[in-house]
């Protein structure tokens, strides 16, 4: 059995509500008033047979020739209606059984015929002198009084119950238009007085959702407008207040990190613009010194190739920092077509030369696959996947390189290796700066942790996406560029 489906909306429950409430009062009010209406005209017909007194019963003789032979009284033996309202009853019982029933048809007497139900139902109606309710088989639904007679016999003296229906009736039927009415009214009005009174609430959704759509996470945000309905002495008041003040706090915390951001995005970019010309005097001062003719000791040699090797680190880092302060900046990157399959070619034979122990395949669309952006950025892209490959995965390891024109016109770049894969706990953060693989941050394998950063950065820039999945045996990055 299923529940009941209940209104969602705050509204349709309100108004359900009240609709329901008033359902039940006008029940209580039908009702009562029908009952009570009821109670009164059938105690009125009371009031009347208990001041008939039994005469009209009283008048009909007894016939003890058809009595004995239980058959009908004769027609003509007539009975005193005067008095009596149409409709009237009227029986006379000796020892239990009826012997004359007779009933008023227009200021006269009519028979009654009687079966054997019938004179058992008269049999048993109480001698209280109080109402009951009997049906014969050829009248209706009458009300009834028995009394003693003076001969010993028992008379009984009824009025019909069918205008007393048919009024309760009437009522019922004026109850159920006026009621329906009224409900139909009251629904259609409370609907709209609750649209009304609620409309402060749907503005502090539409503003709590205008929330949850900005980009919280990055960038200068711009707060919605507060809400205006803050009055304390209101609930929606109060709750517009409190809206007000969350939105306040987050609104300065959202202010104060983008200063900070602004600050490290400033002085990364600095730092990286001013530290290029000392790393680069150091590095050609190694070098020059590198091919001095002369004897060089060793030791002073080996320095001399550390000190080269650690500015040509240096330079990456700092070539890589300014890129993201740039990017971060939102400076604009070149927009001419890019010939992708030459990229992946350069690409692919590079890290081939760097790398000849992995396999490295290619997998390429017969026609080239052509693109608008930066190409030394997007060849950066490409160069920056295939490096991540090869530092994180064993020698043997093959790495495939594939590029795939979907039907929706992006481009998908996809590197895929069969290493030992990326653990789960650092997926989440694999496109942050700095992430490394090791806790320990060692640099044997001379990455800075910036690689996949720009990746994301650059093509980000070109209004694309990047996504990665892993599991032992299977790493696959996929790159998605609009056409």
């Amino acid at each position: 059995m299923k529940a009941p489906v209940l209104p969602r909306t705050l509204r349709a429950r309100l108004t359900a509500g009240l609709v329901l409430l008033l359902t039940l009062a006008c029940l209580a009010v039908g009702v009562t008033s029908v009952l009570a209406l009821e109670g009164f005209l059938v105690g009125r017909l009371d009031e009347q047979l208990s001041a008939s007194g039994g005469r009209f019963a009283a008048s009909l003789e007894h016939d003890e020739k058809h009595d004995a032979k239980h058959e009908e009284p004769d027609a003509d033996n007539k009975a005193d209606t005067r008095g009596q309202s149409n409709g009237t009853f009227g029986a006379r019982l000796l020892r239990g059984e009826a012997t004359q029933a007779a009933v008023v048809r227009a200021q006269n007497d009519a028979a009654v015929p009687l079966t054997a139900s019938d004179r058992a139902s008269l049999a048993a109606v109480p001698v209280d002198g109080r109402g009951h309710d009997i049906r014969l088989s050829t009248l209706r639904h009458y009300r009834v009084v028995a009394v003693a007679g003076d001969d010993g016999d028992v008379l009984i003296t009824g009025l019909p119950l069918e205008p007393v229906e048919e009024t309760v009736h009437r009522l019922e039927i004026a109850e159920a238009v006026v009621f329906g009415a009224t409900l139909a009214a009251t629904g259609i009005a409370g609907a709209l007085w609750v649209r009304v009174s609620l409309r402060p609430l749907r503005k502090m959704a539409a503003t709590a959702t205008e929330v949850t759509q900005l980009p919280l996470a990055s960038g200068e945000i711009a707060m919605p407008e507060p809400v205006p309905d803050t009055d304390p002495r209101t609930e929606v008041g109060q709750v517009g207040a409190a809206l007000n003040l969350m939105l306040g706090h987050v609104g300065n915390a959202l202010a104060q990190r983008q200063a900070g951001e602004e600050r490290l995005r400033h002085f990364a970019a600095d730092a990286s613009h001013e530290l290029r010309t000392p790393v680069a005097t150091v590095r050609a001062h190694a070098e020059l010194a590198l091919r001095h003719r002369g004897p060089v000791p060793g030791e002073v040699r080996h320095a001399l190739e550390r000190i080269q090797s650690e500015t040509r680190r240096m330079t990456g880092l700092v070539d890589d920092l300014l890129l993201l302060a740039r990017l971060d900046a939102g400076r604009p990157l070149a927009r001419e077509p890019v010939d992708l399959t030459r990229l992946a070619l350069d690409a692919i034979s590079d890290a081939q030369a760097a790398s000849p122990g992995h396999r490295w395949l290619l997998d390429l669309p017969q026609e080239p696959v052509m693109v608008t952006g930066d190409d030394h950025r997007l060849h950066q892209v490409i160069a920056n996947l295939l490096t991540n490959a090869r530092t994180h995965t064993p020698t043997g390891t093959e790495v495939t390189l594939s590029l795939v024109e979907k039907a929706s016109g992006a481009t998908e770049l996809s590197v895929v290796d069969t290493g030992p894969g990326i653990p789960r706990e650092l997926l989440p953060e694999v496109f942050q700066r700095f992430t490394r693989a090791g806790h320990d941050r060692a640099r044997a394998a001379g990455g800075t942790g910036l690689g996949l950063a720009i990746v994301l950065a650059v093509v980000q820039a070109h209004g694309g996406s990047v996504d990665v999945s892993s599991r032992p045996g299977r790493t696959s990055f996929r790159v998605t560029l609009p056409r």
